[in-house]
């Protein structure tokens, strides 16, 4: 395999090319994160509604993830986790999981994401219950 050492597969690429995927992961989630942090989401007419919110009145998992987005940019952490606490630790997930691919890039080494089938379960397990539960009255807290 080209630009690969077999005995301890290492990338034998340079380290700027190593890290040109991550950075423009990176500038694309960093350009969407200012746009969203200047269109402020609370005014109406700049986003679409969401069309399940709009015809069935009932909350899915990624409302108010523009209005958490720009709290989040804007440093408040607390409205932005009001808005959709989901869409928050995603964030951070993200960050998180930024880090690490960029940590293994420096080194040469492939970051391989393989996630158990219990995790995707779990996961999918989670946005369905933080459905469910933010469109119970007694999940009034849990709406944006």
């Amino acid at each position: 395999m080209p630009g690969v050492n077999a005995e301890s597969h290492r990338v034998t690429r340079s380290v700027p090319s190593r890290l040109a995927v991550p950075a423009g992961v990176l500038a694309a989630v960093g350009a969407a994160f200012a746009y969203v942090g200047t269109v402020d989401p609370n005014q109406p007419g700049h986003y679409p509604v969401c069309p399940l919110l709009r015809y069935t009145g009932l909350y899915c998992p990624g409302c108010g993830g523009l209005r958490s987005a720009h709290a989040f940019v804007h440093g408040d952490v607390l409205t932005a986790l009001h808005a959709n606490a989901l869409a928050t630790l995603g964030y951070l997930g993200f960050a998180v999981l930024w880090t690490v691919w960029v940590v293994h890039a420096v080194r040469g080494r492939p970051l391989r994401i393989d996630p158990r089938p219990g995790l995707m379960w779990g996961l999918g397990a989670l946005l369905l219950v933080f459905s469910v539960v933010r469109n119970l009255p007694f999940g009034g807290w849990l709406h944006p």
